[in-house]
């Protein structure tokens, strides 16, 4: 599987070689309200806005499964606070006289 994804990588890489010297001319890019203008090769303006793209998606992507985070660390808290009390009341059961942990292990 590691090498299929290397694989993968090697023929993305090769395209985006080949599409950046394929589309070497210049091109003005400019921000409507901002006075700026910029001159930029074209693949460079092109990767720069799949670049953007990608993070966007990513940072949506990473703020709508807040909700699964926030859950997550809710459950981890409750079954750190209920392993401490299963650890103390074994620890209780252990220190009982004449009890015997087997009945209980058996009970599950």
């Amino acid at each position: 599987m590691r090498i299929l994804f290397w694989i993968l990588v090697l023929l993305v890489a090769i395209a985006l070689a080949a599409f950046a010297a394929s589309n070497r001319a210049s091109v003005a890019l400019g921000l409507w309200p901002l006075p700026w203008l910029f001159d930029l090769p074209i693949y460079l303006a092109v990767l720069g806005a799949l670049l953007l793209g990608s993070l966007a998606g990513a940072l949506t992507a990473w703020a709508g499964g807040r909700h699964c985070r926030r859950e997550l660390r809710r459950q981890r808290r409750r079954i750190a606070a209920l392993e401490r009390e299963l650890a103390a009341t074994q620890a209780q059961l252990a220190g009982a006289p004449g009890a015997s942990a087997a009945p209980i292990a058996a009970r599950g």
